[in-house]
C-alpha cells in the first residue's frame, strides 16, 4: 500500500470508491473493470493496486459505506425520544432501506464472489459496518417492542436480514423484464422497496 499519510490514503481511497460508485450508475459489475474505473480517477492502474488488489475490493469498501449509510438512518430510528407503535416501525425502516437502494442492489449481487476475492482486513471492516446494522436494528425492536422475547427478536433479524437480499430485483424492474412477463403471461403486482420491505416487516412484527 503507498506509504502516505492516513488523510491521503483515505482520500485517494474515497476517489477510486467514488469513481466505482459513478460507474455503477450506468454500468454493470460484471462490465466494470480496474481500467473503467482508473478512467474516471486521476490515478493509473497500477496506482489503484496500492489502496485495491481486486475490483471487488473496491466494491466491498462501496459495500461498506452503503452499511454505514444506513446504520446513520437506523441510530436516528433508535436515538428517537419516542417510543414507535408497530406499524410506526415498519414505516421507519421501511424509509430507510427506500432511500438507499445501492445497498440493496449490492446485497443482490453474488457477495460470494466479492467476499472470497478481498484480503481478510478488507472484508473483517465490511463485517464491522454489516455488524452494526444487525446490532441497530435488533435494539430498535427491543427498544419497541418490549412485548417480544429475546428470540422472538433475534427470529425477527434473522429472517428479514435475508429477505433484504431479494427486495431490489423485485423493485427495481427493467422494462425488458416487465416485457418478458406479459409475454409469458405472468400477473404481477409491482410494488416499490417501500412496500416490499413495510409488507414484509408488519408480517414479522405483528406475528405472536
Amino acid at each position: 500500500m503507498f506509504k502516505g499519510t492516513p488523510e491521503i490514503v483515505l482520500q485517494r481511497r474515497e476517489e477510486i470508491v467514488k469513481a466505482c460508485e459513478q460507474l455503477y450508475q450506468t454500468m454493470s459489475f460484471r462490465d466494470i473493470t480496474l481500467k473503467e474505473i482508473s478512467n474516471a480517477t486521476s490515478f493509473s492502474r497500477p496506482t489503484i493496486y496500492n489502496y485495491f488488489h481486486t475490483k471487488e475490493e473496491i466494491f466491498l469498501a462501496l459495500f461498506e459505506g452503503e452499511y454505514n449509510k444506513w446504520n446513520e438512518d437506523l441510530a436516528r430510528i433508535l436515538e428517537s425520544d419516542q417510543i414507535y407503535s408497530r406499524t410506526q416501525i415498519a414505516e421507519q425502516i421501511a424509509k430507510s432501506l427506500q432511500n438507499r437502494p445501492q445497498l440493496l442492489r449490492l446485497l443482490s449481487m453474488n457477495n460470494y464472489d466479492m467476499e472470497a476475492n478481498s484480503r481478510e482486513e478488507l472484508l473483517v471492516s465490511f463485517k464491522r459496518a454489516y455488524g452494526k446494522s444487525l446490532d441497530l436494528f435488533q435494539c430498535i425492536l427491543e427498544k419497541n417492542c418490549t412485548e417480544k422475547s429475546p428470540d422472538e427478536i433475534t427470529d425477527i433479524v434473522y429472517v428479514f436480514f435475508p429477505f433484504m437480499f431479494g427486495i431490489y430485483p423485485y423493485a427495481e424492474v427493467t422494462a425488458k423484464q416487465k416485457k418478458a412477463m406479459a409475454e409469458a403471461n405472468i400477473e404481477y403486482q409491482y410494488q416499490s422497496i417501500y412496500e416490499i420491505t413495510y409488507n414484509c416487516l408488519i408480517r414479522l412484527i405483528e406475528h405472536e
